[in-house]
Protein backbone atom coordinates (compact mmCIF):
# COMPACT_ATOMS: atom_id res chain seq x y z
CA UNK A 1 0.00 0.00 0.00
CA UNK A 2 2.99 2.12 0.66
CA UNK A 3 4.38 1.82 -2.76
CA UNK A 4 1.51 2.31 -4.59
CA UNK A 5 0.54 5.76 -2.48
CA UNK A 6 4.47 6.82 -3.44
CA UNK A 7 4.07 5.91 -6.78
CA UNK A 8 0.40 7.11 -7.25
CA UNK A 9 2.01 10.81 -5.76
CA UNK A 10 5.59 10.84 -8.07
CA UNK A 11 2.59 10.56 -11.18
CA UNK A 12 0.65 13.33 -9.87
CA UNK A 13 3.50 15.65 -9.42
CA UNK A 14 5.25 14.47 -12.94
CA UNK A 15 1.96 14.96 -14.86
CA UNK A 16 1.31 18.57 -12.99
CA UNK A 17 4.74 20.31 -14.28
CA UNK A 18 3.61 18.53 -17.89
CA UNK A 19 0.80 20.44 -17.53
CA UNK A 20 2.82 23.64 -17.06
CA UNK A 21 5.38 22.99 -19.75
CA UNK A 22 2.39 22.82 -22.36
CA UNK A 23 0.87 26.16 -21.27
CA UNK A 24 3.85 28.08 -21.55
CA UNK A 25 4.54 26.76 -24.82
CA UNK A 26 0.84 27.28 -25.91
CA UNK A 27 0.82 30.93 -24.46
CA UNK A 28 4.43 31.53 -26.49
CA UNK A 29 3.10 30.37 -29.67
CA UNK A 30 -0.20 32.90 -29.32
CA UNK A 31 2.02 35.49 -28.72
CA UNK A 32 4.25 35.15 -31.46
CA UNK A 33 0.98 34.89 -33.83
CA UNK A 34 -0.24 38.19 -32.04
CA UNK A 35 2.81 40.15 -32.81
CA UNK A 36 2.90 38.41 -36.70
CA UNK A 37 -0.70 39.75 -37.17
CA UNK A 38 -1.99 36.81 -37.43
CA UNK A 39 -5.38 35.90 -35.67
CA UNK A 40 -4.71 31.62 -36.41
CA UNK A 41 -5.20 29.65 -33.43
CA UNK A 42 -3.69 25.76 -33.08
CA UNK A 43 -6.11 23.03 -33.86
CA UNK A 44 -8.13 21.95 -30.98
CA UNK A 45 -7.73 18.46 -31.71
CA UNK A 46 -3.89 18.80 -30.92
CA UNK A 47 -4.74 20.56 -27.25
CA UNK A 48 -7.59 18.07 -26.68
CA UNK A 49 -5.23 15.41 -27.33
CA UNK A 50 -2.47 16.46 -25.66
CA UNK A 51 -4.65 17.01 -22.35
CA UNK A 52 -6.08 13.80 -22.50
CA UNK A 53 -2.69 12.49 -22.61
CA UNK A 54 -1.92 14.15 -19.87
CA UNK A 55 -4.90 12.56 -18.07
CA UNK A 56 -4.12 9.38 -18.65
CA UNK A 57 -0.56 9.70 -17.13
CA UNK A 58 -1.76 11.45 -14.18
CA UNK A 59 -3.51 8.60 -13.48
CA UNK A 60 -2.84 7.34 -10.17
CA UNK A 61 -1.48 3.51 -8.94
CA UNK A 62 -5.19 3.29 -6.82
CA UNK A 63 -6.86 4.49 -9.92
CA UNK A 64 -5.72 1.72 -12.07
CA UNK A 65 -6.80 -0.68 -9.20
CA UNK A 66 -10.23 0.60 -8.98
CA UNK A 67 -10.27 0.61 -12.49
CA UNK A 68 -8.98 -3.10 -12.64
CA UNK A 69 -11.61 -3.98 -10.33
CA UNK A 70 -14.58 -2.64 -12.13
CA UNK A 71 -12.94 -4.50 -15.45
CA UNK A 72 -13.05 -7.93 -13.20
CA UNK A 73 -16.31 -7.48 -12.22
CA UNK A 74 -17.63 -6.36 -15.66
CA UNK A 75 -15.48 -9.64 -16.79
CA UNK A 76 -16.97 -11.87 -14.34
CA UNK A 77 -20.64 -10.49 -14.97
CA UNK A 78 -20.47 -11.11 -18.52
CA UNK A 79 -19.35 -14.38 -18.31
CA UNK A 80 -22.13 -15.03 -16.30
CA UNK A 81 -24.07 -13.49 -18.36
CA UNK A 82 -22.32 -15.83 -21.44
CA UNK A 83 -22.88 -19.07 -19.07
CA UNK A 84 -26.33 -18.19 -19.04
CA UNK A 85 -27.25 -17.99 -22.71
CA UNK A 86 -24.91 -20.90 -23.34
CA UNK A 87 -27.18 -22.77 -21.09
CA UNK A 88 -30.40 -20.78 -22.82
CA UNK A 89 -28.64 -22.38 -26.38
CA UNK A 90 -28.25 -25.59 -24.65
CA UNK A 91 -32.10 -26.14 -23.78
CA UNK A 92 -32.91 -24.34 -26.44
CA UNK A 93 -30.95 -27.39 -29.13
CA UNK A 94 -32.43 -29.97 -26.57
CA UNK A 95 -36.06 -28.72 -26.80
CA UNK A 96 -34.84 -28.82 -30.86
CA UNK A 97 -34.03 -32.31 -30.45
CA UNK A 98 -37.26 -33.05 -29.99
CA UNK A 99 -39.33 -32.16 -32.48
CA UNK A 100 -41.75 -34.41 -34.71
CA UNK A 101 -40.65 -36.20 -37.82
CA UNK A 102 -43.36 -35.90 -39.06
CA UNK A 103 -45.42 -32.37 -38.30
CA UNK A 104 -42.50 -30.66 -36.98
CA UNK A 105 -43.82 -29.73 -33.92
CA UNK A 106 -41.91 -29.29 -30.55
CA UNK A 107 -42.07 -31.59 -27.27
CA UNK A 108 -42.44 -34.67 -29.35
CA UNK A 109 -41.63 -38.01 -26.64
CA UNK A 110 -43.22 -40.78 -28.54
CA UNK A 111 -40.09 -42.78 -29.76
CA UNK A 112 -39.37 -45.28 -33.05
CA UNK A 113 -40.03 -48.31 -31.33
CA UNK A 114 -37.09 -50.04 -33.32
CA UNK A 115 -34.07 -47.30 -33.94
CA UNK A 116 -35.20 -44.76 -31.08
CA UNK A 117 -33.44 -42.35 -33.04
CA UNK A 118 -36.51 -40.21 -34.67
CA UNK A 119 -39.56 -38.93 -32.51
CA UNK A 120 -43.24 -38.29 -33.10
CA UNK A 121 -46.01 -36.30 -31.21
CA UNK A 122 -48.19 -39.33 -31.32
CA UNK A 123 -49.10 -42.36 -32.43
CA UNK A 124 -50.97 -41.19 -35.99
CA UNK A 125 -47.62 -39.26 -36.93
CA UNK A 126 -45.61 -42.31 -36.04
CA UNK A 127 -47.39 -44.25 -38.44
CA UNK A 128 -48.01 -41.63 -41.11
CA UNK A 129 -44.38 -41.19 -41.49
CA UNK A 130 -43.08 -45.02 -41.16
CA UNK A 131 -42.50 -45.60 -44.67
CA UNK A 132 -40.52 -42.71 -45.37
CA UNK A 133 -38.39 -43.72 -41.90
CA UNK A 134 -38.48 -47.47 -42.65
CA UNK A 135 -35.15 -47.51 -44.52
CA UNK A 136 -33.02 -45.45 -42.21
CA UNK A 137 -34.40 -47.41 -39.66
CA UNK A 138 -33.45 -50.76 -41.53
CA UNK A 139 -30.34 -49.37 -42.44
CA UNK A 140 -29.56 -47.95 -38.50
CA UNK A 141 -30.36 -51.53 -37.69
CA UNK A 142 -27.95 -53.31 -39.90
CA UNK A 143 -25.05 -50.97 -38.42
CA UNK A 144 -25.95 -51.90 -35.26
CA UNK A 145 -25.97 -55.40 -35.63
CA UNK A 146 -22.23 -55.12 -37.69
CA UNK A 147 -21.13 -53.98 -35.20
CA UNK A 148 -22.39 -55.98 -32.17
CA UNK A 149 -21.37 -58.92 -34.54
CA UNK A 150 -17.87 -57.85 -34.69
CA UNK A 151 -17.56 -57.38 -30.97
CA UNK A 152 -18.51 -60.43 -30.06
CA UNK A 153 -16.27 -61.70 -32.39
CA UNK A 154 -13.35 -60.40 -31.42
CA UNK A 155 -14.23 -61.18 -27.66
CA UNK A 156 -14.56 -64.84 -29.21
CA UNK A 157 -10.88 -64.40 -30.96
CA UNK A 158 -9.68 -63.57 -27.90
CA UNK A 159 -10.78 -66.25 -25.60
CA UNK A 160 -9.72 -68.79 -28.05
CA UNK A 161 -6.49 -66.97 -27.69
CA UNK A 162 -6.37 -67.42 -24.23
CA UNK A 163 -7.83 -71.01 -23.83
CA UNK A 164 -5.59 -72.55 -26.26
CA UNK A 165 -2.14 -71.33 -25.25
CA UNK A 166 -0.26 -73.48 -23.47
CA UNK A 167 -1.07 -73.88 -20.17
CA UNK A 168 0.57 -74.48 -17.05
CA UNK A 169 1.51 -77.70 -15.29
CA UNK A 170 -0.78 -78.24 -12.72
CA UNK A 171 0.81 -81.31 -10.93
CA UNK A 172 4.16 -80.45 -8.64
CA UNK A 173 6.56 -82.79 -8.06
CA UNK A 174 6.28 -85.59 -5.06
CA UNK A 175 8.04 -83.89 -1.88
CA UNK A 176 9.55 -87.58 -1.60
CA UNK A 177 10.87 -88.23 -4.23
CA UNK A 178 10.98 -84.86 -5.79
CA UNK A 179 9.46 -86.20 -9.29
CA UNK A 180 6.96 -85.01 -11.18
CA UNK A 181 3.20 -86.50 -10.14
CA UNK A 182 1.51 -88.82 -12.13
CA UNK A 183 -1.53 -87.85 -14.14
CA UNK A 184 -3.48 -90.94 -12.97
CA UNK A 185 -5.07 -90.49 -9.44
CA UNK A 186 -4.11 -94.12 -8.66
CA UNK A 187 -0.56 -92.98 -9.25
CA UNK A 188 -0.57 -90.44 -6.50
CA UNK A 189 -2.42 -89.78 -2.74
CA UNK A 190 -3.68 -87.15 -0.66
CA UNK A 191 -2.66 -87.51 2.72
CA UNK A 192 -5.06 -85.76 4.91
CA UNK A 193 -2.89 -86.12 7.60
CA UNK A 194 -0.15 -83.27 6.30
CA UNK A 195 -2.14 -82.27 3.20
CA UNK A 196 0.75 -83.50 0.88
CA UNK A 197 0.01 -85.42 -2.53
CA UNK A 198 2.62 -88.00 -2.35
CA UNK A 199 3.28 -90.85 -5.19
CA UNK A 200 2.23 -94.33 -5.05
CA UNK A 201 6.00 -95.37 -5.41
CA UNK A 202 7.33 -93.58 -2.55
CA UNK A 203 3.25 -94.97 -0.54
CA UNK A 204 4.63 -98.31 -1.47
CA UNK A 205 8.59 -98.03 -0.74
CA UNK A 206 7.21 -97.49 2.50
CA UNK A 207 4.31 -99.90 3.15
CA UNK A 208 7.51 -102.12 2.28
CA UNK A 209 9.82 -101.34 4.82
CA UNK A 210 7.33 -100.31 7.75
CA UNK A 211 4.52 -102.51 9.28
CA UNK A 212 3.08 -99.68 10.47
CA UNK A 213 2.47 -97.74 7.30
CA UNK A 214 3.48 -94.24 8.38
CA UNK A 215 3.21 -91.64 5.81
CA UNK A 216 6.11 -90.96 3.85
CA UNK A 217 6.08 -87.61 4.75
CA UNK A 218 4.50 -86.50 8.13
CA UNK A 219 5.18 -90.36 9.69
CA UNK A 220 1.77 -90.55 10.60
CA UNK A 221 0.25 -93.60 11.03
CA UNK A 222 -2.12 -94.55 7.69
CA UNK A 223 -5.62 -94.71 9.31
CA UNK A 224 -7.34 -98.05 8.83
CA UNK A 225 -10.94 -97.31 8.63
CA UNK A 226 -13.20 -95.12 7.19
CA UNK A 227 -13.83 -93.06 10.19
CA UNK A 228 -10.39 -92.19 11.12
CA UNK A 229 -10.11 -91.23 7.48
CA UNK A 230 -13.05 -88.89 8.03
CA UNK A 231 -11.60 -87.67 10.59
CA UNK A 232 -8.29 -86.85 9.97
CA UNK A 233 -10.01 -85.08 7.09
CA UNK A 234 -12.03 -82.69 8.55
CA UNK A 235 -8.91 -81.52 10.44
CA UNK A 236 -7.32 -80.18 6.74
CA UNK A 237 -11.12 -78.86 6.92
CA UNK A 238 -11.35 -77.14 9.78
CA UNK A 239 -7.65 -75.89 9.14
CA UNK A 240 -8.83 -74.18 6.16
CA UNK A 241 -7.36 -76.63 2.95
CA UNK A 242 -8.46 -76.28 -0.20
CA UNK A 243 -7.36 -80.00 -1.10
CA UNK A 244 -8.94 -81.56 1.91
CA UNK A 245 -12.74 -79.19 1.08
CA UNK A 246 -12.74 -80.14 -2.22
CA UNK A 247 -11.87 -84.02 -1.30
CA UNK A 248 -14.27 -84.02 1.44
CA UNK A 249 -17.43 -82.48 -0.90
CA UNK A 250 -16.23 -85.39 -3.36
CA UNK A 251 -16.62 -87.65 -1.04
CA UNK A 252 -20.08 -86.76 0.24
CA UNK A 253 -21.14 -85.79 -3.93
CA UNK A 254 -20.31 -90.13 -4.49
CA UNK A 255 -20.92 -91.37 -0.88
CA UNK A 256 -17.83 -92.55 -0.24
CA UNK A 257 -15.61 -93.27 2.88
CA UNK A 258 -18.80 -94.06 4.75
CA UNK A 259 -20.52 -90.95 4.15
CA UNK A 260 -24.06 -90.26 2.98
CA UNK A 261 -24.78 -88.97 -0.23
CA UNK A 262 -25.40 -85.10 -0.03
CA UNK A 263 -25.43 -83.33 -3.69
CA UNK A 264 -26.08 -79.75 -1.39
CA UNK A 265 -23.38 -80.24 1.20
CA UNK A 266 -20.83 -81.41 -1.95
CA UNK A 267 -21.72 -78.42 -3.62
CA UNK A 268 -21.48 -75.88 -1.17
CA UNK A 269 -17.53 -77.19 -0.35
CA UNK A 270 -16.77 -77.13 -4.21
CA UNK A 271 -17.73 -73.51 -4.47
CA UNK A 272 -15.43 -72.99 -0.93
CA UNK A 273 -12.51 -74.86 -2.28
CA UNK A 274 -12.88 -72.86 -5.54
CA UNK A 275 -12.73 -69.38 -3.52
CA UNK A 276 -9.56 -70.62 -2.41
CA UNK A 277 -7.91 -71.86 -5.42
CA UNK A 278 -8.37 -75.10 -6.46
CA UNK A 279 -8.37 -75.96 -9.36
CA UNK A 280 -9.54 -79.69 -9.31
CA UNK A 281 -12.94 -78.23 -7.45
CA UNK A 282 -13.80 -76.18 -10.89
CA UNK A 283 -14.00 -79.19 -12.49
CA UNK A 284 -16.02 -80.65 -9.93
CA UNK A 285 -18.29 -77.61 -10.46
CA UNK A 286 -18.37 -78.20 -14.28
CA UNK A 287 -19.50 -81.88 -13.68
CA UNK A 288 -22.25 -80.71 -11.26
CA UNK A 289 -23.73 -78.58 -13.41
CA UNK A 290 -23.44 -80.67 -16.84
CA UNK A 291 -24.84 -83.74 -15.23
CA UNK A 292 -27.41 -82.24 -13.07
CA UNK A 293 -25.79 -84.13 -9.72
CA UNK A 294 -26.68 -81.22 -7.30
CA UNK A 295 -28.16 -78.46 -8.81
CA UNK A 296 -29.86 -77.47 -11.96
CA UNK A 297 -28.46 -78.45 -15.93
CA UNK A 298 -26.56 -75.42 -16.95
CA UNK A 299 -24.36 -76.62 -19.37
CA UNK A 300 -22.87 -72.82 -20.51
CA UNK A 301 -22.34 -72.94 -16.65
CA UNK A 302 -20.37 -75.96 -17.09
CA UNK A 303 -18.78 -75.15 -19.94
CA UNK A 304 -16.87 -72.10 -18.05
CA UNK A 305 -16.02 -73.99 -15.27
CA UNK A 306 -14.31 -76.48 -17.14
CA UNK A 307 -12.73 -74.15 -19.39
CA UNK A 308 -11.18 -72.15 -16.14
CA UNK A 309 -10.19 -75.55 -15.13
CA UNK A 310 -8.50 -76.52 -18.54
CA UNK A 311 -6.65 -72.99 -18.58
CA UNK A 312 -5.18 -73.12 -15.61
CA UNK A 313 -3.77 -77.46 -16.36
CA UNK A 314 -6.21 -79.95 -15.21
CA UNK A 315 -5.91 -82.17 -17.94
CA UNK A 316 -9.55 -83.88 -17.08
CA UNK A 317 -11.32 -80.80 -17.66
CA UNK A 318 -9.32 -79.92 -21.15
CA UNK A 319 -10.08 -83.84 -21.74
CA UNK A 320 -13.97 -83.13 -21.19
CA UNK A 321 -13.87 -79.90 -23.48
CA UNK A 322 -12.87 -81.87 -26.29
CA UNK A 323 -15.62 -84.68 -26.10
CA UNK A 324 -17.98 -81.07 -25.61
CA UNK A 325 -16.48 -80.05 -29.14
CA UNK A 326 -16.22 -83.32 -30.85
CA UNK A 327 -20.59 -83.40 -29.98
CA UNK A 328 -21.04 -80.28 -31.39
CA UNK A 329 -20.15 -81.58 -34.85
CA UNK A 330 -18.10 -81.64 -37.42
CA UNK A 331 -17.62 -77.99 -38.38
CA UNK A 332 -16.11 -78.09 -34.15
CA UNK A 333 -13.56 -80.98 -34.61
CA UNK A 334 -10.65 -78.52 -35.30
CA UNK A 335 -11.31 -77.36 -31.52
CA UNK A 336 -11.58 -81.02 -30.26
CA UNK A 337 -7.96 -81.64 -31.70
CA UNK A 338 -6.69 -78.67 -30.02
CA UNK A 339 -7.93 -79.75 -26.74
CA UNK A 340 -7.05 -83.15 -27.02
CA UNK A 341 -3.18 -82.48 -28.30
CA UNK A 342 -2.86 -80.31 -24.80
CA UNK A 343 -4.26 -83.12 -22.72
CA UNK A 344 -1.94 -85.55 -24.58
CA UNK A 345 0.87 -83.41 -23.27
CA UNK A 346 -0.83 -82.91 -19.72
CA UNK A 347 -0.50 -87.11 -20.02
CA UNK A 348 -3.90 -88.22 -20.91
CA UNK A 349 -3.59 -91.28 -22.68
CA UNK A 350 -7.29 -91.59 -23.70
CA UNK A 351 -7.03 -88.65 -25.04
CA UNK A 352 -3.69 -89.80 -27.15
CA UNK A 353 -6.09 -93.00 -28.13
CA UNK A 354 -8.58 -90.30 -29.53
CA UNK A 355 -6.03 -88.12 -31.93
CA UNK A 356 -5.14 -91.97 -32.88
CA UNK A 357 -8.62 -92.79 -34.14
CA UNK A 358 -8.22 -88.83 -36.50
CA UNK A 359 -5.39 -89.81 -37.40
CA UNK A 360 -6.91 -93.39 -39.00
CA UNK A 361 -9.75 -91.70 -40.36
CA UNK A 362 -7.82 -88.16 -42.02
CA UNK A 363 -8.75 -85.70 -39.57
CA UNK A 364 -5.11 -85.33 -38.53
CA UNK A 365 -2.07 -85.22 -40.25
CA UNK A 366 0.53 -87.38 -39.65
CA UNK A 367 2.81 -84.31 -38.35
CA UNK A 368 0.02 -83.87 -35.58
CA UNK A 369 -0.35 -87.33 -34.63
CA UNK A 370 3.59 -87.20 -34.14
CA UNK A 371 4.05 -84.42 -32.21
CA UNK A 372 0.77 -86.27 -30.05
CA UNK A 373 3.38 -89.36 -29.77
CA UNK A 374 6.40 -87.18 -28.81
CA UNK A 375 4.50 -84.99 -26.33
CA UNK A 376 3.50 -88.11 -24.36
CA UNK A 377 6.74 -89.70 -24.78
CA UNK A 378 8.30 -86.61 -22.91
CA UNK A 379 5.49 -86.92 -20.17
CA UNK A 380 6.40 -90.56 -19.65
CA UNK A 381 9.91 -90.10 -19.73
CA UNK A 382 9.71 -87.25 -16.66
CA UNK A 383 6.78 -89.44 -14.33
CA UNK A 384 8.78 -93.14 -14.90
CA UNK A 385 10.73 -94.79 -12.19
CA UNK A 386 11.74 -98.20 -11.13
CA UNK A 387 10.07 -97.36 -7.70
CA UNK A 388 6.75 -96.12 -9.32
CA UNK A 389 6.92 -99.45 -11.29
CA UNK A 390 7.71 -101.89 -8.56
CA UNK A 391 4.14 -100.08 -7.09
CA UNK A 392 2.27 -100.85 -10.15
CA UNK A 393 3.25 -104.21 -10.07
CA UNK A 394 2.48 -104.91 -6.44
CA UNK A 395 -0.88 -103.32 -6.46
CA UNK A 396 -3.31 -102.31 -9.38
CA UNK A 397 -4.64 -99.12 -7.59
CA UNK A 398 -0.91 -97.97 -7.90
CA UNK A 399 -1.29 -97.98 -11.38
CA UNK A 400 0.48 -94.87 -12.85
CA UNK A 401 0.79 -94.72 -16.44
Amino acid sequence: MCRCTDKSDDATLSSSNNTATVDDIISGINKVSLEDGSNKTPPRGIIGGENINSEKKSTSCDQNLESTDQVGVDTSSGSAADSDMVSKEADSDADTLEICANCGKEGANNTCNKCEQVKYCNAVCKKRHRHKHKKDCEEHLRCVAEVQEEEIRRDAELHDLELFKQPPTIDDDCPICFQRLPFLDTGKRYKPCCGKVICSGCIHAVELSDEDALCPFCRTPTPYTEDENVRQLMKRVDAGDAEGINNLGFYLSNGMNGLSQDYAKALELFHRAAELGNITSHYNLGNVYYNGRGAKIDKKKAINYYELAAMRGLVEARHNLAIIEKRRGNIYIGRAIKHYMIAVEGGSNISLANIQKFYSCGRVTKDEYTKALRAYQKYLDEVKSTQRDHAAAAREDYKYI
